[in-house]
């Protein structure tokens, strides 16, 4: 698993390493909305706030723990968003996709469902993965069928799992592993097809 910064190239969505000299202003115009935040860790309420909270992606992928995007919609070319490969197991070839966040003019469209996409096929057809990882509140039931309508298999609830800024949480937790990606990827390959500009899959508030 080469875990570098990579520009990942879609149709319509392009993720781009995090660079705050690049994006920080474009993440900030559609960052500091509090629904965007309502069931993360993280409270992100200033421009102060967002940029710590991007420092830490930045610092983690120094470490070689995360790797983290700006979601650009390649038309426009406005920034849609942000997100993260995090957790990175290199022995058990084992990653999660999170910190997902996606600006409401671009929500329920078709950025989120690109971006899981283009992380995806990274993920297991690049680093040869064997299982991807996705985590979210256990009230969090927009995102919950979300993850379940691309294909996610939901494993359980874990107690007490995770603490942050907006306390501690019961987290649930879903995956895919190698033999499913074939049929996730055919999956959301329609999903793609019928989807308009302004369509449908986002998942908000996704670890």
């Amino acid at each position: 698993m080469n875990i570098a910064p990579v520009t990942l190239e879609g149709t319509r969505v392009r993720m781009e390493p995090l660079s705050i000299e690049r994006h920080f202003e474009g993440l900030c115009a559609i960052g500091l909305d509090a629904d965007l935040w309502s069931w993360t860790l993280s409270k992100i309420a200033t421009r102060d706030e967002l940029r710590k909270y991007l420092d830490t992606a930045l610092e983690e992928q120094r470490r070689g723990v995360s790797v983290p995007f700006a979601t650009i919609d390649r038309a426009s070319g406005t920034i849609a968003g942000c997100t993260r490969f995090g957790t990175i197991d290199r022995p058990n070839r084992r990653v999660e996709i999170g910190w997902t966040w996606v600006g409401r003019p671009f929500q329920r469209s078709h950025v989120n469902t690109e971006a899981k996409y283009l992380m995806l096929t990274h993920a297991f057809e690049t680093w040869g993965c064997k299982r991807v990882e996705l985590k979210t509140h256990e009230n969090n039931q927009r995102s919950r069928n979300a993850m379940l309508r691309i294909g996610c298999t939901y494993e359980g609830l874990l107690r007490n799992y995770q603490t942050g800024e907006t306390g501690t949480r019961n987290t649930a937790i879903f995956s895919i592993i190698d033999s499913e990606w074939p049929a996730v990827k055919a999956r959301l390959e329609e999903m793609m097809r019928r989807e308009p500009t302004r369509g449908e899959a986002a998942i908000p508030g996704a670890s």
